[in-house]
C-alpha cells in the first residue's frame, strides 16, 4: 500500500486503522511546556513492508515524532497505531515486535560487543534467557559483526558501533524497525555498511522507518518518503510520486538565447530563464515538439533540446525551504 498526499490533512478518518500499514498516526501533535509546537497534527502512514524515509531539516520534528511512536514521550493530542494496535495502550503487546535505534547507541566501552548485547537482552523481561546465546550470535551475524563479537566496544569503528546498535534492535524477531539517523557521523564506508544492512533487513519482509537528511540514502534504499517542515508533514507518498510532482521544464541550447526566450514567452511558458547559450522554461501543457517547431519557424537554430525534471534536491528545497545534504 502507498499513500500519496502532498500535505497532511488532519482528518482522522484519513489514517485511522489504515489497512496494510505498519504505522499510522492521526492528528499527532506535541507541544512542550515552554509552548513550542514541535509536531503539528500529522497524519502519517507507513506501508507494511516498505522502507520509509522520514526526512526533514534539523528541528523539523522528526525525532520528536519517532520518540512518540515508541513511547519515549507522550503526544499532546492525536492518536497513533503500531502494527495495527493503538498506542500507548497496546505497548506491552506491540513493542517486543518493534526494534529501534534512537539518538545513537549507548554501550559499555569496556565490554565486548557480545557482552553488551547480553546486557541489553537481559534487560528485556519478555526475552527467553535459554535462547539468549543463540539469538545474540544470530544478531551479530546478521549485522556482520560475528568476527568482532569478543572485541571491546571502545575498539569498534563508528560503523561497527552503529551496526551493533542495530543488532540490539534485532535480538528478537521484529516486524518493524525504526532507525533515527543511523548513518549520522559515519564515514563513506560506514554509511555503505549501514545502508546495506537496512536493505538486508527490509529484504526479510521487515518494515523499516529510517529518519535521515541524506538524499543518497533516500534514493538508494527507500520506497516511500515523508517530508517534515516545521512540525508538519508536507509530503507523503512513494519515491516515484515525489519525483513526478516536479514540473517538467524545457531546455534549449541555441546561439540565439535571447530571441528564443522571447518565443517561449509568447507561447505562454512560465519561469523563462536565459543563460549563455541556452534558455529554459516550465513546459506546462505544451508539447516539446510544438515548442521546437515554433523556434524553427522563428529562424532560431536549435542545437539541442531536453525536458529534465527537477532533482530530488530541488524538490526538497521546494518542500522545506532548506537544502539537504546530498552526500552519503
Amino acid at each position: 500500500m502507498s499513500t500519496d498526499t502532498e500535505v497532511a490533512t488532519g482528518d482522522p478518518a484519513a489514517t485511522a486503522g489504515a489497512p496494510g500499514a505498519a504505522v499510522t498516526t492521526s492528528g499527532l501533535s506535541k507541544r512542550y511546556r515552554g509552548g513550542q509546537l514541535a509536531v503539528d497534527g500529522i497524519d502519517m502512514v507507513v506501508p507494511a513492508g516498505s522502507v520509509y524515509g522520514f526526512l526533514g531539516p534539523n528541528g523539523s520534528g522528526k525525532t520528536t515524532t519517532i520518540r512518540m511512536l515508541v513511547g519515549l514521550i507522550h503526544p499532546t493530542s492525536g492518536s497513533l497505531e503500531l502494527l495495527g494496535t493503538a498506542m500507548p495502550g497496546g505497548a506491552v503487546r506491540v513493542l517486543p515486535r518493534v526494534g529501534s535505534l534512537i539518538e545513537g547507541p549507548a554501550f559499555y566501552p569496556q565490554l565486548s560487543g557480545q557482552a553488551n548485547l547480553a546486557r541489553v537482552d537481559a534487560a528485556d523481561r519478555t526475552a527467553d534467557p535459554a535462547t539468549a546465546r543463540a539469538r545474540i550470535g544470530s544478531a551479530l551475524e546478521r549485522v556482520g559483526l560475528l568476527h568482532a563479537a569478543g572485541k571491546r566496544y571502545r575498539a569498534y569503528s563508528l560503523g561497527m558501533k552503529q551496526r551493533l546498535a542495530i543488532a540490539a534492535s534485532l535480538l528478537r524477531p521484529r516486524e518493524l524497525v525504526i532507525l533515527d539517523e543511523p548513518t549520522n557521523g559515519l564515514d563513506p564506508q560506514g554509511t555503505r555498511e549501514v545502508r546495506g544492512l537496512i536493505r538486508s533487513i527490509a529484504a526479510g519482509g521487515v518494515t523499516v522507518l529510517v529518519s535521515s537528511h541524506l538524499l543518497a540514502e533516500v534514493e538508494q534504499i527507500c520506497t516511500d518518503v515523508g517530508v517534515m517542515r516545521t512540525g508538519q508533514l508536507v509530503f507523503q507518498g512513494t519515491l516515484e510520486a515525489l519525483r513526478a510532482r516536479g514540473a517538467r521544464r524545457i531546455r534549449i541550447r541555441t546561439a540565439l538565447a535571447g530571441k528564443a526566450a522571447e518565443v517561449l514567452g509568447t507561447l505562454g511558458l512560465a519561469d523563462v530563464k536565459e543563460a549563455a547559450g541556452e534558455v529554459s522554461a516550465q513546459l506546462g501543457e505544451r508539447a516539446p515538439e510544438e515548442v521546437c517547431r515554433e523556434l524553427v519557424l522563428a529562424d532560431i537554430p536549435v542545437a539541442g533540446l531536453d525536458t529534465p525534471r527537477p532533482s530530488l534536491e530541488d524538490l526538497f528545497v521546494e518542500l522545506t525551504g532548506e537544502g539537504f545534504d546530498v552526500g552519503g
